[in-house]
């Protein structure tokens, strides 16, 4: 069973090569754990910030506090649109310049950045960015001709609307707008 060594030489050969394939199945061994280690650290990056995009387009999303219109001196429409804005629950800083906002209705389908809108900071917001919950802006959209959109003319009394504000993140808010059916020249402003 045990074979009896007589030449030194031979035994010191065998122990060497031994060594060295073992040498060289550690080398392997580290090399392929690395590739491991870094491929992990790489997809947990990736999936962090997959995450956080996720997250932002959900979360990072307008209010509309409020929607009021404009009557025309005649009473024969609304000239223009005013929606009063806040950041939503949980939201990061909104950049209402970095905003869109699509308008689809009876006369068409128009998308235009907020920062090409009339806005008015109604409290202290700074650069027409929303910081705080309690920061508010009023953002008017005219409906005149010539208006902010070009196939837009005046809303007519009963007319409908479907407004969307998307922020820079992707997050969509949507309001629906319907123009009273019965509006006089007396009125200024009527709640939409």
């Amino acid at each position: 069973m045990f074979e009896t060594l007589l030449d030194e030489e031979e035994r010191g050969q065998v122990g060497i090569g031994t060594l060295i394939v073992f040498i060289a199945m550690v080398l392997v061994a580290a090399i392929a754990a690395g590739v491991l280690i870094n491929t992990a650290g790489f997809l947990q990056t990736q999936a962090e910030a997959t995450g956080e995009e996720s997250t932002s387009q959900v979360s990072d999303r307008l209010q509309v506090v409020s929607t009021s219109g404009n009557v025309s001196d005649d009473g024969s429409g609304i000239h223009n649109v005013t929606f009063v804005m806040a950041k939503a629950p949980g939201a990061g800083n909104v950049d209402l310049d970095e905003t869109t906002i699509q308008v689809i209705g009876q006369q068409g389908q128009n998308n235009t950045q907020i920062s090409n809108l009339y806005t008015e900071d109604i409290l202290d917001v700074n650069n027409n960015v929303l910081t705080d919950n309690s920061d508010r802006a009023a953002v008017t959209v005219n409906f005149s001709d010539p208006g902010d959109f070009s196939n837009y003319n005046k809303l007519s009394s009963g007319e409908d609307l479907t407004v969307t504000f998307t922020t820079a993140s992707g997050a969509s808010t949507t309001k629906e707008i319907r123009v009273p059916t019965t509006l006089t020249a007396e009125q200024d402003s009527v709640r939409l």
